[in-house]
């Protein structure tokens, strides 16, 4: 019987001034044949946390980007997944995060995070949109469009 950490998590679609998105490219350490994804940064969050702090608290602990404006919940989702060895049953809660062009260097990763990642660049939306990656979460390329063009929801709509 596999254990199944249930948890509330909060992750950020962070674009830069030219409205490019930043993603991490990560692959299951424990499953090698698992194929890799481009991923939004973001985790658990923490008891008593705020969505838009923990946003915050995670986006630094996987970039190391501090200056950041975090913007509103934008988009959440249930996702229910296997990584590392563990089932993840989630409640995530996706905020919108703008900042200048940063350099990916990770403050403060988990030990299977580190593992994991393994490269992340700004993707233009173009670009995105037309790449045959994988991407998480797996529906961003149908609700990216209208957030990189400022038309942001004025409550959070479910992407599940």
């Amino acid at each position: 019987m596999a254990f199944t950490l249930r948890r509330k998590a909060a992750r950020v679609v962070l674009l830069n001034r030219q409205n490019n998105i930043f993603l991490m490219q990560a692959s299951d350490p424990i499953d090698p044949y698992k194929p890799s994804w481009w991923e939004i940064p973001g985790g658990g969050m923490h008891s008593g946390e705020s969505t838009a702090d923990a946003a915050r608290r995670e986006l630094y602990e996987e970039t190391g980007i501090t200056d950041v404006e975090i913007g509103p919940c934008i988009w959440t989702q249930h996702a229910v997944f296997s990584f590392g060895g563990y089932d993840f049953d989630q409640d995530e809660f996706i905020h919108v995060a703008w900042c200048e062009d940063a350099t990916w260097r990770p403050a403060a990763l988990e030990a299977l995070e580190a593992a994991a990642f393994e490269a992340a660049r700004w993707w233009g939306l173009d670009e995105l949109l037309t790449s045959a990656e994988r991407l998480l979460p797996a529906a961003l390329r149908d609700h990216l469009p209208p957030i990189v063009a400022g038309d942001l929801p004025a409550e959070p709509i479910d992407i599940g």
